[in-house]
């Protein structure tokens, strides 16, 4: 490992240590030349399909970008930092399982859009606009619609569960 302070390449390993997801190795080294400390983190390179965007450019896949456009979706929403991380974790996670070479953008949001609508809806609402490309109110509204008539359902379906029985149309 080449030294970041003096750019010598012989060091000695101080301590390592897993991460707490088990993905990553954290290594203290020490420079033999210039007695400086530095960390490094070693991680298993998986092979990233290729994101095809909506203008057909190609690049890798960034968790990195998953991630910040769900920090845009929960914006003030009480949501910790921890679920955000994990959550684009997860889509990453099953982009790789899906051993493809190529996904399209639009099939990201859509694995985004389901986890996003059970966690937070206003989140959901958020990510959609932009995921959907609502080009007026009334695309939004409809959007809003089925959210609450999906919430409705939801509700009254608890509701029986719970031996409740529908209010009558008297």
């Amino acid at each position: 490992m080449r030294c970041p302070f003096c750019a010598a390449l012989d060091d000695k390993v101080i301590d390592t240590r897993v991460s707490k997801d088990g993905r990553e190795i954290r290594r203290r080294r020490e420079c033999d030349a210039c007695n400086r400390r530095y960390t490094t983190y070693e991680r298993i390179e998986e092979s990233m399909p290729m994101v095809v965007k909506v203008d057909g450019r190609r690049e890798p896949f960034d968790r990195n970008k998953v991630e910040r456009g769900l920090h845009f979706a929960f914006a003030k929403r009480p949501v910790a930092q921890a679920e955000i991380k994990s959550l684009a974790e997860e889509i990453e996670r099953e982009v790789s399982e899906m051993g493809v070479p190529e996904i399209a953008s639009r099939d990201i949001g859509a694995r985004v859009l389901p986890k996003l609508r059970a966690l937070d809806q206003v989140a959901y609402v958020r990510f959609a606009s932009i995921y959907r490309d609502f080009r007026d109110l009334d695309g939004f509204a409809k959007e809003l619609d089925a959210l609450k008539g999906a919430e409705g359902e939801g509700a009254a379906e608890g509701d029986r569960a719970a031996g409740e029985q529908p209010p009558s149309k008297a």
